[in-house]
């Protein structure tokens, strides 16, 4: 399944993978188990089993029937390097990264210890991120770091606490964000212009998602009076 994204960071997202289960306080209230019951509720094929772990091999070939390029967040109805998912399997999924090279791809994590253990190159056009929704899960941070991408992001959302700061030498863009929906938990302005902050000071690009909540649209996106846009130069495609 590929739709058009809503998610303001991305333009498109692709689902190999789809499933995934918790692994830390991040998962609470997932956005993606939320839909994938809504569709397995509609009948959507790739949704039979819910929110259970299914590889698609039939949707490899989605990226090559998209002709203009585009920013593709791969799995946003999973996660690619869960211990499910097959080996061979994620190395047909980066073949298809290297092979439709028009596009861009953003692979985000929060298994970020089986990420950094492929020994595979990435594509140039293949971005590594990790989930981070507190100051427990920094050592993904540390993992992050030895993926040998040309572009490794974090994403800090949900923000669930205040981060400490953090060396970003090796990143290259950074996201955050509250969480949104059914018991969405709060963030604080605090929390947020502490990350923007670290992030000015050491000249990585800095995106703010969203305020969150059950009304998100209502909440917006603006912090202290304008919109936080920023993407690596390496998003030009």
């Amino acid at each position: 399944m590929a739709l058009n994204s809503h998610i303001e960071w991305t333009e498109a997202s692709w689902n190999p993978v789809t499933g995934c289960s918790r692994t830390s306080p991040g998962c609470d209230n997932c956005y993606a188990k939320r839909m994938a019951l809504r569709l397995q509720a509609m009948g959507q094929k790739n949704y039979t089993d819910g929110f259970s772990v299914r590889v698609h091999p039939d949707s490899l070939a989605i990226p090559g029937t998209w002709k203009k390029p585009r920013m593709i967040f791969v799995n946003s109805m999973g996660d690619l390097f869960h211990p499910e998912v097959p080996l061979p399997f994620i190395h047909d999924v980066f073949d298809v990264m290297r092979s439709v090279n028009r596009h861009v791809y953003q692979v985000l994590t929060k298994r970020s210890g089986r990420m950094a253990g492929t020994s595979f190159k990435w594509p140039s056009n293949a971005w590594a991120g990790v989930s981070v929704e507190n100051s427990d899960y920094l050592y993904r941070i540390e993992n992050l770091r030895r993926v040998c991408a040309s572009v490794r992001f974090i994403s800090f959302e949900p923000l669930l606490g205040p981060i400490q700061t953090v060396d970003l030498s090796g990143i290259a863009w950074v996201i955050a964000g509250g969480e949104s929906g059914p018991g969405a938990r709060p963030v604080s302005i605090k929390w947020v212009r502490g990350l923007r902050d670290m992030c000015l000071e050491q000249e990585v690009p800095f995106f703010f998602k969203q305020w969150g909540g059950f009304r998100k649209k209502k909440n917006g996106r603006m912090l202290d009076g304008r919109s936080w846009d920023m993407m690596p130069a390496q998003a030009l495609i």
